[in-house]
């Protein structure tokens, strides 16, 4: 049985656990309300309820969480509202925009390399950053796919 409270909390907990890592608070709580939601779909007004602010305060993190893949926005039928629900591959989704992020690290790192010069001290850190960036933004498409694989050899698609 779904016990509310200890649900409400944990979500928070995880929500200020991805706020520690950078993630920015509101949508780390409105993503957390939808991850633990029973209801596929949910309006502003359901979320809010939820972490107990108005509407206009979700607004702000949905347009965010839109925008990063990890929400889906959607016309309310009838209505001039909109209702929000999770991809079905959120996480492949961000780690799929990450994988382009590496790769303009590593790019940048090495611009970084050629105007220090590899043999100095800062450029070596720097020869570091960018392989290391390389090596992941080569490493992730191999990742996913063993997702992929993982989650149908499992049964959890």
């Amino acid at each position: 049985m779904r016990d509310e409270d200890a649900a409400r909390q944990s979500a928070e907990r995880m929500a200020m656990m991805l706020t520690d890592w950078g993630f920015p608070r509101m949508p780390a709580r409105v993503l957390m309300v939808a991850m633990t939601a029973d209801e596929e779909l949910l309006t502003a007004a359901d979320i809010g309820e939820r972490l107990g602010v108005s509407p206009a305060a979700v607004s702000g993190a949905v347009r965010y969480l839109i925008q990063l893949r990890m929400l889906d926005r959607e016309p309310l039928p009838g209505s001039r509202r909109d209702v929000y629900r999770l991809p079905q591959e959120a996480w492949y989704e961000v780690s799929a925009l990450k994988g382009a992020l590496y790769k303009i690290l590593a790019g940048m790192a090495d611009d970084t390399v050629q105007s220090l010069g590899e043999e100095t001290a800062g450029g070596r850190r720097m020869a570091n950053m960018r392989d290391y960036f390389l090596f992941i933004e080569g490493e992730m498409p191999k990742l996913l796919e063993r997702w992929r694989k993982h989650k149908a050899d499992n049964g959890l698609d």
